[in-house]
Parts: C-alpha cells; structure tokens; sequence
C-alpha cells in the first residue's frame, strides 16, 4: 500500500477495522486499495481495457467514476506514489519530496517552489515532517452550498465518502484595517458606518442579483463595462460596498471584471446562503480537492476501475492502440487514453504545445502558524476566508490575494496551529510582493486581535474587526512559523469566466493532442477559489470519449446504497450538514428539481430583505 496520508474515511475507527481483516484476506497485490472499500483486488493490470487515465487529480478522479459506472472499463493510473495529483493533500515528508522534484523539473506546470522551516528546532522539525497531522493542498478550494459539484456528490453518493464543515466568516482589508463582511439583514441593520440610504441600496441591489438574468433592462447596457461602473451608476454604492460585493462576495480576481460575470459570482453567494444552514460554503474535513478526488476514485473502484500507483506511461502506439506503462506492462485502450498535463511524457512532449499551453499563472504561499487564530472565526467554526481588494496593501496590488484560513478542526493540522493558503493572479516579482506584504497584514491582524480578545469583554465588543483605534497597535509578540512554502503554478484556464458553464464551454472546447484523436490532456487546475468549473472540465472529456453527456452519472444508485449501507454502516459521521446534505438527496435526484427547490428559498430569503 502507497505511503499516503491517512484520509478521513480510514481514519475511523471502524474502517481501520475492516482493513485489517480485507488485508489478512487477500494476496499481495501491486494495485494499491483505497481503504478496502472496493471488490477485491485483481493482481495484474487488465491486457486491454476501454479507456486509461493518467493521473488521480479531481477532474480524472470524476471522470473515472463517470465512465466506470456508464460501463466503461478504466485502468486508472498515476506516477505519484499517493492519490489526488495537482489537487493532492500531502504531509509535511510529502511536501518535501514534491518541491525537489519541481525544482528539478519532473513536475509540469510548477516552478519556483521554496520550503522553508523558520526558527524550529532539530527535534520540533523532525516530529514535523514525520507527523501525518498535516495535509497540505496544492489546490486548496472551498465549496459553495449551491454549485454543480455538491449536487453531484449528492447524486453520485460521494458526500458519503467525505465529511464537510460550514464557513462563513468572509473578511475583507481595506484602509489598512480587516472588515467582517456584512452577510446578513442584521449585521446591515445594526452596522452604524453605513447610512440609512445606502442600507435601502445595498438591500435594493442584493434583490435585484438574485434573479439579475431577468432584469435585462438594468444591466444590458454595462453588458461590456465593469461591475465598478455599474455598482455606482445604478445602485450609488459607496466604494467600501462595491469592493465588498465584489472581492468578499463574488471572489474577484479585479474591479474591472465585466458586469454579467461578476453578477453570476455575487448570486453564487447569495442563493448559497441557508440552504444547509447560516453559511454560503463548506468544505471536506481531512483535505479539500484532495479528499474530494479519494472519494470519486471509490466511486470508481466500486464501479470496476482498476487502480495503479507509482505508473505512468512510457509509448503509446497510435496504430496497434497499445499503451507501454513504467512497470513493463501492456495495455491495449480500446477509445481514449487521457493524460493530466502533469503526467505528461517526453513521446507527447512535440506534439501537445499547442493545447496544453500554460499561459496563466497562480502564485500562491502557504504557511503553518502557531496560534489557532479563532479570533477570525465564527463560533463552532474552524474556517474564514480574507480578501485584499486591488490597491489595498503596501505593494500596490493590481489583483486581489485571496486567502483561506483553516484551524485544527479542519483536521488538516495539529492542535493550536492554523494552515494559511494565500494566492494570486499576479506573475514576476510582483506577485509575491503582494503575498507577502498580504501575509504581514495578516500577521499584524492576527496578534492585535487576539490582544483584544484578552481586554474586558465590554471593549472587545465595542470595536469592529480590525477597526481604527487598533491602527497603532504595536506588540512585543511575534508570530511563530511553522512552515512556509511558496510556489507557482501555470494553468491552461483563462481566470476569469469559470463560473459561466457556457463561456468555460467556449474557452476549453479543445482538449485533444495533434499526436492523436485517441489522446485528450485534461484541463490544469483555474485559478478560481471555488470548484466552479471543475464539472464542466469533466463533462467536455465525458463527451469526447461517450459523444454526449446525456448519461453522465445517469445512474440509479438506490440499490448501490443498500450494499453500501450494510457495508458502512459505521463510516458516516454525524455531522450536520451531511445528515442535511443526506436528507435532502433521497428525493432531489432530479438535478434541475434541486435546482428549482434552492432557488425559490432564496428568493424568498432576499423578499425578506425589506428596511
């Protein structure tokens, strides 16, 4: 078995169990299992199959699944030695060994990639690297409540695979000072620095988004012209509204992003508000894309994939159909054989430039920290996210730096340290200015805040996050780093139009080698925050191999869930929101009925919004 990072499902007292007597039950094999939840395993790798996919990150993982449980027959394969690819939860040894192979170029589409272990000692940075506690995600994301990804993890039964927690702690700098975001009709109500009359706007505007698409009029004519324009001219927002619908609730990248697109991001948040609770986002326990991407390799396990770790293709003859793969083996792939750019190989090397150009770039730093930093999170929550508007920090930033902030519930580190994951859009020695000059601001927030958390309570409630009279504030304390690691990555998406499925259409339709019609390269992964647009890389590659996606996941899985009911019956957690997420996929099968249902509670949670 691979030498991976324990996922949420082993690490349950009952599938530890049942691992053990799956592994005293079965000879040795070279294909490694995913937590003895699939049939047993074959010992040799199939002589000819209908489709190979090179690579476990989360948008194969799905289309492995989608394909195995249609009919096809899928060998599933990987050059790393653990599951996920470029979407991987790796421990600390992991990491280490991922930079090196990075710097020495054996990793498309990553470069620059720096580790660093600040101020510990010989023994503080060995039990580090050696601890499973940690799971860092190369492509860290979070979850909107409403999005095609949850729906399919609802109707794919996946979701029982994970366990999700809500987030709902958005803050934003501006000014040199951390804002909570107003998310609700209260915090607008009692929030004495916006005026009566900008109070009717913001709520004018929050109705109007929810169905903006039917509201041609309003917006037609900034159809080419920026949210900024439109926020000011039709609704008069004040400056600090308009960054805060578009950089906290729609999660731009800028302030010139068109009208339409930033309007679709703004009404991701809003529908996604309430559904599972007083949040618009979640994300898994024990990982994110990584976890996600473990979870859909199950589903196709279940559904007849063959897995292999530590394997990657060496030849593929084009006439004779035959794929060579590392461990002398031969294959014969009867439709297609799909490559994730990071498993690519130098036979292709010639012949892919054209469509697996990497043209954009994700700067991103992520740090461990030695304080749990509760400070920044709602109660029985373990998670925010914060945003840096353009021209907010020292650097001058021309492009937001998003971060998200993961505590020790989140189970991806130990107790008392918390996991930063900052990113940019912005390339050159600017990018990682604006990181950095992000992360110091951040710093700052983190030690003043938790010295007010110490005052009388009746003076920590009396001031905003991150407000004026703390501006001065200068402590002796210094913020203790466990870990910081910096890299960057190229992807093939463009970063803006993610969250539009027909635009995505349009912009990835080419997928295919010149080297082949039977070789497709999946898409790297955007540099959007959330999984939007991960299902539409799926299903563009779905209908490649199938001609359409008409049957993409149309499957009845009601009789799958008695099996796996009796064979899990001690595997799901108690969790909130799947107990909710389960409750409301016995009946909502029917995608389109799902959709019909959540938005009607969102428009009736916005026709509440009157002042």
């Amino acid at each position: 078995m691979s030498n991976r990072r324990p996922s949420m499902v082993e690490r349950r007292s009952s599938i530890n169990e049942y691992s053990t007597q799956y592994e005293d039950s079965r000879v040795s094999s070279p294909i490694p299992h995913l937590a003895g939840l699939e049939k047993p395993l074959p010992e040799t790798i199939p002589e000819e199959v209908d489709v190979v996919i090179a690579g476990t990150g989360l948008v194969e993982s799905i289309l492995a699944a989608a394909l195995s449980w249609q009919g096809s027959n899928v060998l599933h394969i990987d050059s790393n030695d653990y599951y996920g690819d470029s979407t991987a939860t790796l421990t600390i040894n992991q990491l280490i060994k991922w930079v090196e192979r990075v710097n020495k170029g054996l990793i498309n589409n990553y470069k620059n990639a720096m580790l660093y272990f600040p101020n510990n000692t010989e023994l503080e940075y060995q039990n580090l690297i050696q601890s499973k506690d940690y799971g860092i995600d190369l492509t860290p994301k979070i979850l909107f409540a409403k999005s095609d990804l949850l729906s399919l993890l609802i109707k794919s039964r996946v979701y029982k695979y994970l366990e999700f927690l809500p987030l709902s702690s958005f803050h934003f700098f501006e000014n040199d000072n951390f804002e909570k975001m107003n998310n609700s009709k209260k915090n607008i109500f009692i929030n004495q620095s916006i005026s009566l009359i900008n109070k009717r706007s913001l709520m004018k505007f929050i109705k109007f988004s929810i169905n903006w698409e039917n509201s041609l009029e309003i917006w037609n004519d900034y159809k080419k012209k920026s949210i900024k324009e439109f926020l000011q001219d039709k609704f008069k927002l004040e400056l600090n509204q308009i960054n805060e619908l578009i950089f906290a609730i729609g999660l731009c990248n800028n302030d010139t992003i068109s009208t339409p697109e930033a309007l679709t991001r703004i009404k991701r948040y809003l529908i996604s508000f309430d559904v599972y609770g007083n949040f618009p986002v979640m994300y898994s326990k024990y990982g994110g894309a990584g976890e996600i991407s473990q979870g859909f390799c199950r589903s196709a396990a279940v559904a007849g994939t063959t897995y292999k770790l530590n394997t990657k293709i060496l030849n593929y003859d084009p006439i004779s159909k035959i794929a060579k793969l590392s461990d002398n083996s031969k294959v014969k792939i009867n439709e297609k054989l799909i490559i994730s750019s990071t498993q690519s190989t130098s036979f292709l090397s010639s012949s892919t430039s054209q469509t697996t150009t990497a043209s954009y770039e994700i700067q991103r730093l992520t740090v461990i920290v030695k304080k749990s930093c509760s400070e920044w999170f709602e109660n029985n929550e373990s998670s925010a996210i914060v945003v840096f508007p353009t021209n907010s920090l020292k650097s001058g930033n021309k492009f937001a730096v998003q971060a998200i902030i993961m505590g020790e519930n989140t189970e991806i580190t130990s107790s008392n340290t918390t996991v930063w994951y900052l990113s940019t859009i912005e390339t050159g020695d600017q990018g990682r200015a604006d990181l950095e000059s992000a992360l110091e601001s951040m710093e700052k927030s983190i030690l003043r805040e938790s010295k007010n958390f110490e005052e009388p309570e009746i003076l920590s409630q009396s001031i905003k996050f991150g407000d004026d009279v703390n501006n001065n504030f200068k402590s002796g304390e210094k913020l203790q780093y466990l870990l910081k690691f910096y890299y960057i990555q190229s992807t093939s998406l463009p970063h803006s139009g993610v969250v539009n499925t027909s635009q995505y259409r349009r912009k990835n339709s080419t997928t295919s080698t010149t080297f082949n019609d039977d070789v497709l390269f999946s898409s790297l992964p955007s540099s959007e925050i959330s999984y939007d647009g991960i299902i539409t890389s799926v299903k563009l590659l779905y209908e490649l191999i199938s001609g359409s996606d008409d049957d993409f996941f149309d499957v009845d899985f009601e009789d799958e869930d008695e099996q796996d009911d009796n064979n899990l019956s001690g595997f799901n957690n108690d969790s909130s929101i799947n107990d909710q997420i389960n409750s409301k996929s016995i009946n909502d099968d029917d995608n389109n009925e799902d959709d019909e249902v959540i938005d009607s509670e969102a428009v009736e949670f916005a026709d509440d919004m009157e002042l």
